[in-house]
């Protein structure tokens, strides 16, 4: 099993913090306009505290992929366990994404698209930018398609 890269929980440290201030200016607008008492606020504070603090490196530890000879594996979860399998034969195409965070941050992730509708995209987030563009192609290789973008 392959690991993301150590500078993924960064970014989804990153993540949880700028969500965590869109919920603080939520909180204080209610606050400014109807006088709302501050301390309904602390839970809110102290649950995204916890989030940005301790969720990022669960997250990474509980994330892992594989590549093998006839399929694709991705284990993900630390609450609840997730595990999806790809057969190179039902891979239609593969992309890499970046956002201008995981730009920064020198990563990307690997979607591998299949046929149907339920399952049908399985992400490889926080991998390095050429660590992804190998995967993607090697994807790509064994799916039996030269479709990746």
């Amino acid at each position: 099993m392959q690991r993301l890269d150590p500078r993924v929980v960064n970014l989804w440290r990153l993540h949880g913090a700028l969500w965590g201030a869109i919920w603080t200016l939520c909180m204080i607008i209610p606050w400014l306009l109807w006088a709302w008492p501050l301390w309904l606020m602390a839970p809110v504070a102290a649950l995204g505290a916890v989030w940005v603090t301790e969720v990022p490196p669960a997250a990474y530890s509980h994330f892992s992929y594989q590549v093998g000879p006839v399929d694709v594996r991705v284990t993900h979860g630390w609450w609840t366990r997730r595990v999806a399998v790809v057969l190179h034969s039902r891979i239609q195409h593969v992309d890499t994404r970046q956002g201008p965070l995981e730009r920064a941050f020198g990563l990307a992730t690997v979607v591998v698209y299949t046929a149907g509708s339920v399952g049908a995209m399985v992400g490889i987030p926080g991998l390095a930018e050429g660590q992804a563009e190998a995967l993607r192609d090697r994807l790509a290789q064994l799916s039996g398609t030269d479709d990746a973008v």
